[in-house]
């Protein structure tokens, strides 16, 4: 399938590591020109190294100056049809840290809303009116099943992801009428690196085996698709979403997660 993204532009936060920087590597094969994005100096440029291609970028959009110090790199490196401003933008950048009801403090809560929020919110108010203008554009957020059925622990950072999700549907609600299309992507349990080797130590302890085609199984029981979901399936979901052919999808909470109705991530 052709999804008609070559030549377009896409910011893609915290993709210098991760799922970001699976997502970065699909929009790179599709065609597409991408700013791969660190927080610190050095990440960007490392990923872009790995990846083979894309624009290195550094900001810590966690505060304001960050924010800043991005716009500023990206006007340095004027890319497609709206310059310093992409066409596509991917809000991946996230954390969750530990926490919970009578562990974390207010201070915890506020970085999550930071990390979680305006990290993604700041960045949309930026490119907003030049999207308008433009009349078209993507934006897409990354969320997590946690958004709507939060667990007892991380109560901070599912409280942030959820504001993620509403923020998400007003923002839809704000471009009615424009060629802005804006969703939320929200995986489960993804099957990153540090998961697999995190699942495969408990699960020899718990006699399940010592190769992962034996202990998935137990840890995905739940799960219909009888596997966890991989990181390259997630940025499959948000290349579509990325291209014209997705124009049909607004203001959508995408959950990609296996089937699964009782797992949080």
């Amino acid at each position: 399938m052709q999804l008609q993204l070559e030549g377009k532009t896409a910011l893609v936060t915290g993709s210098y590591r991760g799922t970001g920087l699976i997502i970065a590597r699909q929009l790179l094969a599709e065609g597409v020109e991408v700013w791969v994005h660190g927080l610190e100096t050095g990440q960007a440029e490392a990923a872009v190294q790995e990846l083979g291609g894309g624009i290195p970028v550094t900001g810590d959009i966690t505060t304001e100056a960050g924010s800043e110090s991005l716009f500023g790199a990206l006007a340095d490196h004027r890319r497609g049809t709206l310059g310093d401003c992409p066409e596509i933008l991917i809000n991946n950048y996230g954390t969750a840290t530990p926490g919970g009801w009578t562990s974390s403090n207010s201070g915890d809560w506020i970085d999550a809303y930071q990390n979680n929020v305006l990290s993604a919110g700041r960045l949309i108010a930026h490119f907003l009116p030049a999207m308008k203008e433009a009349s078209w554009g993507r934006i897409i957020n990354l969320g997590t099943v946690g958004s709507t059925r939060p667990n007892a622990r991380m109560p901070h950072y599912y409280a942030a992801k959820g504001a993620l999700a509403t923020m998400t549907i007003s923002l839809a609600k704000e471009v009615a009428g424009t060629g802005i299309r804006v969703n939320l992507v929200s995986p489960g349990l993804i099957l990153t690196p540090e998961v697999r080797a995190a699942y495969l130590a408990s699960g020899k302890k718990k006699g399940w085996g010592s190769t992962w085609e034996e202990v998935e199984p137990h840890i995905a029981r739940d799960i219909p698709i009888g596997r966890i979901v991989t990181r390259e399936e997630v940025a499959a979901l948000v290349t579509f979403l990325s291209s014209p052919l997705a124009d049909g999808i607004h203001g959508q909470n995408i959950r990609i997660d296996g089937g699964a109705l009782d797992i949080l991530s």
